[in-house]
């Protein structure tokens, strides 16, 4: 079996990264445990350190400091949710028909669509529209 693993060496880094711009793990000089970054907030700025979960001692990470991020809300209009077939779609005619027949007619030709109105694990509600009196129904599947 051949693995083409890079093998860490010494020499490969510069400074505190490596050649791929990753920076090694650092550990505690008292303990010996694992440095995890941390932010740390001093008045208006916010800066990473490493600290030790163990004996709790803190160095500063070498880097920039944090700039905050800032949430961007997206809102939507309900227009732009729900899609609303409209006199004039319904005239187009351009749905898929099947042979069903109407429960207030008794027409033996409807038009069909599928929403998703229940939960994304469960089927889809199966709509349809009588191509005479334009009644609509729906079928659970």
């Amino acid at each position: 079996m051949n693995c083409s693993k890079q093998k860490f060496k010494r020499d490969n880094v510069k400074g505190n990264e490596t050649d791929n711009g990753v920076k090694p793990m650092e550990f505690c000089p008292k303990c010996g445990s694992r440095l995890t970054p941390k932010k740390e907030k001093t008045g208006k700025e916010t800066s990473i350190v490493l600290a030790c979960p163990k004996c709790g001692y803190r160095k500063p990470a070498s880097g920039k400091k944090v700039e905050p991020k800032v949430a961007k809300v997206i809102e939507h209009k309900p227009q732009q949710l729900v899609a609303v077939i409209g006199k004039e779609e319904q005239k187009l005619r351009t749905l898929p028909t099947v042979r069903i027949e109407c429960p207030k007619c008794g027409n033996n030709l409807a038009y069909v669509w599928q929403v998703q109105t229940r939960g994304a694990d469960e089927s889809s509600t199966q709509f349809l529209r009588c191509t005479k009196c334009n009644y609509t129904f729906r079928e659970y599947s």
